[in-house]
């Protein structure tokens, strides 16, 4: 690398983190600056998990509040989310990447509908339940977990909008603040991410430059966007997700 994309690379990061810890899809921004250094496409997307996992640390560390009394779900989740890491690393290193291109766009549109009315369907949930007689399960139940792991699968091929599919999942199952569902996503992109990443290590070729400046950028990054993404309101994350997301459809279905 230059000089010049090194500083590309390593601003990428820190982009890429803080838009991480607040939103999610930060690898939009990354990836493409990694491609744009003459990077092969895998080579790129297996040097871009392993730099955005110190992101992804300090995002989560940043939510810690957050976080709290919610040690037994996120264990759960997090379960689902190491196999569903490692199986989409396995499958970027053995599939076509047109197996999931073709998917992927419809995925991400899927969630975003998801999230514009999650509000209504969460409420329509809820009042079914009452009538019924019955409450929520505080993890979700298998639905749940069944849901983050395939979204955790495609986490684990290629990272963008995962974060987008688990906040849709988790907002129609959890009777939870936007913001503590929001703490739960950074951990579970953490730990497909670190999962994807210690497989890649020992059976993939990637970029210790990138991989270095990405971790530093992200690191940085994601300390910034928790102190900027706790400070929203649950409609303004709402809509930054739905944007980013828009953005990444957009990304996604470009040739």
């Amino acid at each position: 690398m230059t000089p010049w994309e090194m500083l590309a690379v390593f601003a990428a990061g820190v982009s890429a983190g803080a838009v991480n810890t607040a939103v999610g899809s930060g690898s939009l921004i990354t990836f493409p600056v990694l491609l744009a250094t003459g990077m092969p496409p895998v080579t790129a997307a297996v040097s871009n998990t392993l730099g955005l996992i110190p992101g992804s640390i300090s995002g989560a560390i940043g939510y810690r509040a957050e976080l709290g009394g919610q040690g037994r779900r996120i264990l759960r989740m997090s379960v689902g989310a190491l196999l569903g890491g490692l199986t989409g690393a396995t499958l970027l290193l053995t599939l076509p990447a047109t197996a999931f291109e073709r998917i992927v766009p419809a995925l991400v549109g899927l969630a975003l509908v998801l999230i514009v009315f999650q509000p209504r369907i969460g409420e329509s949930v809820r009042r079914r339940r009452e009538r019924a007689g019955g409450a929520a399960h505080p993890d979700g139940g298998p639905l749940l977990l069944t849901g983050l792991t395939l979204a955790s699968v495609y986490g684990g091929y290629f990272s963008a909008a995962q974060g987008i599919i688990y906040m849709s999942l988790m907002g129609m199952l959890l009777d939870e603040p936007l913001q503590r569902l929001n703490a739960v996503r950074n951990v579970l992109v953490a730990v497909v991410n670190t999962a994807a990443a210690l497989f890649f290590l020992f059976s993939a070729d990637f970029d210790w430059t990138a991989v270095a400046l990405v971790a530093a950028g992200s690191a940085l990054g994601g300390s910034i966007g928790a102190r900027v993404g706790r400070r929203l309101s649950p409609t303004v994350l709402r809509a930054l997700i739905v944007a980013v997301g828009v953005v990444a459809i957009i990304q996604l279905l470009r040739p």
